[in-house]
């Protein structure tokens, strides 16, 4: 490259040097230079014709034919324009390769502008949720499914976890819609068909419910006969031990059950709380009094009032969440340890929280500790008394009310439940009652 420029610019010197000669030997040496001087100027503007033309009409004719500068300049027209269609050619195979490898998924897929317009959907989006190519590209996602919940869903903004909603378009489909943010504001939308797996989960929320319910009549006609055991003073001493036992295991299985009724009766009553005003520095305050009565004398149990504020939501739900925390972290805090309730409210919501001293939690259990029946120490768990469905019972109960559970832990130093709730729950400048 550098040898073509330098060639050019002596072959341009060499042309001024004839040209002054022959206006030297010949006379008019103007004439001489500008006769030069138009036909090298010629030369490049018919160079820069016949490149020109080549450009317009690549996929038609050949590279031009040129020597030095401009045979440099052809020769690396034509290697950027190789690479250029060679990742064309690339990034369209390899666009073709994904249409083809996502319609051929079983879920959905559904590409998203910035401003939620689609883009491009396969087969089983299509399928789904009654998407027609030539109508439903460019319109707005949440124009087609107006359903609220996924509404809502794609304003918060939340996508860690899928949504279920109703389709009634498929004659009642239920489906999980999924948002995945991708590049610079654009989004995947997976849709998955869960009918069936939610009628499943409806069997099993009904026989629970059912199963639970049934149970409880004849567990408290055996609690009823093991007290008058335990009170019939003809009875020998050495059934005072057993009889203990099966109480204690009687008292266990009722717990289980209450606890399986009231997780039943949070699934069935669909995802938004009650609406009335809830006072919780009233309900902590009593709350904090009965795990002081029913806990250990040694431990030290503390509440933090920090607003006035009330929560618009269900008293009955509210206290089923606040009192499992609390029984969790009296039953897991060894004596002379410490519990902290605390209650307040800032830009981002009410915030609830309980800490203790206890035993805590490693951190490969943290993510299933909500999960039904899930014991980070089984064992001990029982020997405690608890159900295995307290937390349970905390997660569905704070759902219905737009709220989230934050756990941090560290195993042998205790731990720090807090309930966040949005600001939307929050009734500001509420004074309690004093009584």
């Amino acid at each position: 490259m550098k040898f073509a420029w330098s060639f050019a610019l002596a072959r341009v010197l060499a042309a001024l040097g004839i040209a002054l000669l022959a206006g030297w030997i010949f006379g008019h040496s103007g004439w001489w230079l500008a006769a030069v001087l138009s036909a090298y100027l010629c030369y490049h503007l018919y160079q820069l014709f016949r490149v020109n033309r080549w450009l317009g009409n690549r996929a038609l004719l050949d590279p031009p034919n040129a020597r030095g500068v401009w045979g440099d300049l052809i020769a690396q027209v034509v290697r950027l324009d190789r690479r250029k269609r060679y990742h064309k050619q690339r990034f369209i195979r390899v666009f073709r390769e994904l249409r083809r490898s996502t319609a051929a998924m079983p879920d959905g897929v559904i590409m998203l502008t910035r401003a939620r317009e689609i883009q491009w959907f396969n087969r089983t989006a299509r399928r789904l949720l009654d998407l027609k190519p030539k109508q439903d590209i460019g319109l707005r996602i949440d124009n087609l499914i107006r359903v609220p919940e996924f509404v809502r869903y794609l304003d918060e903004g939340k996508f860690e976890n899928p949504v279920v909603v109703p389709f009634h378009a498929n004659g009642g489909t239920q489906l999980a819609l999924h948002v995945v943010p991708y590049g610079e504001g654009s989004q995947l939308l997976f849709a998955r068909d869960v009918t069936r797996q939610s009628q499943i989960e409806a069997v099993r929320r009904d026989f629970v419910a059912n199963a639970s319910h049934e149970l409880r009549t004849p567990l408290t006609v055996i609690m009823g006969y093991l007290d008058s055991l335990a009170d019939d003073p003809a009875l020998d001493r050495t059934w005072n031990a057993p009889l203990a036992e099966m109480r204690r295991q009687a008292e266990r299985m009722n717990a289980i059950l209450r606890d399986l009724l009231e997780l039943s009766r949070l699934e069935a009553q669909g995802v938004t709380g009650g609406d009335e005003p809830v006072d919780v520095g009233g309900l902590l305050a009593l709350l904090r009094k009965e795990a002081a009565s029913a806990g250990q004398p040694s431990h030290e149990i503390t509440l933090s009032l920090e607003s006035q504020a009330q929560l618009r939501g269900a008293e009955p739900e509210l206290e089923s969440a606040f009192a499992n925390l609390i029984q969790n972290a009296v039953r897991y805090t060894p004596e002379n340890g410490r519990i902290a309730i605390r209650w307040w409210t800032d830009a981002a919501g009410g915030h609830v929280s309980v800490s203790d001293t206890g035993i805590g939690i490693a951190p490969e259990h943290l993510p299933r500790i909500t999960e039904r029946f899930y014991r980070v120490d089984p064992g001990r768990s029982r020997a405690t008394g608890g159900s295995g469905l307290g937390l349970s019972i905390v997660k569905h109960a704070l759902q219905r009310h737009g709220a989230e559970l934050e756990v941090v832990s560290e195993e042998g130093k205790g731990s720090v439940f807090t309930c966040h709730f949005p600001l939307d729950r929050v009734i500001a400048n509420a004074h309690r009652a004093v009584g």
